[in-house]
């Protein structure tokens, strides 16, 4: 039976930007968190053209319909596209996103991933981190050089060795895991505004403890604002159920974040 998503997505400024470089999408079968590159020329732009493509191209396909390496091709094409803005606008060169996304399958959920933001599952009463950062402190860990406990206040911890920029040797061996569903599955999918700033412990707390999925997006922004997170904060609180038939017709797609302007928070329908 087709796996579905029950979705709360939160993308917040926070008190120490001026601008939301962070792009948030979510249907009933994908979510994904775009984060433009901090400090680099058009983060916000970069998140928000591959966030539009790739919800452009899910309106009118069903992510379950989608194998592992099409949705490896999918985020290469909307990479590429962020590669077409640069050439029409030579201004925004330098400028990159990172993603972390999920996609449902006929029976798993498949997760996309490059930079760091994270995915994290809940599963009976248990969580633990289903991504690998893409950065260069999460190298130093994985070497021995830097202890686990000390990677989240490191002063290098925001560099990242990976990133979509519009060249075609960003996604060159482009990871898709396939999470196999079980039924009460919970995932949340952020970006580092939250990681960055809230104890991993707290955040799978948080997601254990808060039944319902949009007060427990609310108790994690509230969490990352009151460690003064210095960066954006956006994530998505995506609760797994099986496609009963119910969703079909009717696919209401939401985006917020980087360029949505006064449409914050609005239902959009990118399939007109």
């Amino acid at each position: 039976m087709p796996v579905t998503l029950d979705v709360a997505l939160r993308s917040e400024t926070g008190p120490h930007r001026s601008g939301n470089q962070d792009s948030v999408g979510a249907s009933v079968d994908y979510a994904l968190v775009a984060d433009g590159v901090g400090g680099n020329v058009g983060g916000d732009i970069a998140s928000w053209t591959f966030t539009h493509r790739v919800m452009s191209t899910l309106a009118t396909r069903p992510a379950r319909t989608f194998t592992a390496e099409n949705i490896a091709e999918l985020i290469a094409t909307a990479n590429a596209e962020i590669g077409h803005r640069i050439r029409r606008e030579p201004e925004l060169e330098g400028m990159a996103t990172t993603v972390t996304a999920l996609f449902c399958g006929e029976d798993s959920v498949r997760v996309g991933h490059l930079g760091d933001s994270r995915a994290y599952l809940v599963r009976d009463g248990v969580g633990y981190r289903v991504t690998r950062d893409d950065s260069y402190v999460q190298m130093l860990v994985d070497s021995g050089a830097v202890d686990p406990a000390d990677a989240r206040t490191h002063p290098l911890r925001n560099v990242i060795l990976r990133s979509l920029s519009g060249r075609s040797e960003d996604t060159t061996d482009l990871p898709v895991m396939e999470v196999p569903v079980q039924s009460g599955d919970r995932w949340l999918v952020t970006s580092d505004g939250l990681t960055d700033y809230v104890e991993e412990e707290r955040i799978i707390g948080i997601l254990t403890a808060t039944p319902d999925r949009e007060d427990a997006a609310d108790a994690l922004l509230a969490a990352a604002l009151a460690a003064d997170s210095r960066d954006n904060i956006s994530l998505v609180v995506a609760d797994v159920a099986l496609d009963t038939g119910e969703t079909q017709g009717a696919r209401p797609y939401r985006f917020l974040g980087a360029a949505a302007g006064d449409d914050l928070g609005a239902v959009v329908d990118l399939s007109r």
